[in-house]
């Protein structure tokens, strides 16, 4: 037979269960993974393309906005020379933009003497469905070397937010982990002649 004690001990299990789960999924709103595979250093003169990114998600555009964000982050980075491939809209909204195969795009960047050409996959870009809607947000970038046709870095990665949080803002600090693999920098300064 329960007595008084026992039943307040079985009680006080099961309230440091909740609250252990309550915990554990308040942290798996905020998971991260974006580890970029390798690290590579840009000159920030160097010529780099932004191809089309392709979107694997039922959200239209996505591609567009997240390639927005990585292009503005690029510059940020301090990249002095970036080309964006120029995408046209057609003249009925209802319709989407021409698709560009990524051999049709790579050879673009080549003819405008790009040294490195990014190009990458949205996997995710949307409001979870539920009762607080959290953002989630999945990328992959590659940068593709252009004279060898390597892939030279490669990075994706996933993360959702808090449901007050903006999905732009989620996605943006999710292409900022990513792009954490990718450093620019300038080249030295030649010094100058005395007079």
């Amino acid at each position: 037979m329960w007595t008084r004690n026992d039943a307040f001990g079985w009680l006080r299990g099961v309230a440091r269960v909740v609250l252990l789960a309550g915990a554990l999924g308040s942290l798996a709103a905020c998971v991260t993974q974006a580890i970029p595979g390798s690290r590579v250093n840009l000159d920030a003169k160097a010529r780099v393309a932004l191809l089309p990114l392709a979107n694997a998600t039922e959200v239209p555009q996505a591609q567009d906005r997240v390639g927005a964000i990585v292009g503005s982050l690029l510059l940020q980075k301090g990249l002095e020379d970036l080309v964006v491939y120029p995408q046209k809209l057609p003249d009925n909204p209802l319709e989407g933009a021409p698709v560009v195969t990524p051999e049709q795009a790579l050879d673009w960047a080549r003819k405008q003497d790009a040294r490195y050409a990014i190009t990458g996959t949205v996997t995710e870009w949307r409001y979870k469905t539920g009762v607080d809607n959290e953002p989630a947000a999945g990328v992959m970038l590659q940068l593709h070397e252009l004279p060898s046709g390597r892939v030279i870095w490669s990075a994706s990665g996933g993360r959702t937010g808090w449901g007050y949080q903006g999905l732009a803002a989620v996605g943006q600090a999710q292409i900022a982990d990513l792009l954490s693999g990718m450093t620019v920098t300038a080249p030295p300064a030649k010094p100058q002649a005395k007079e």
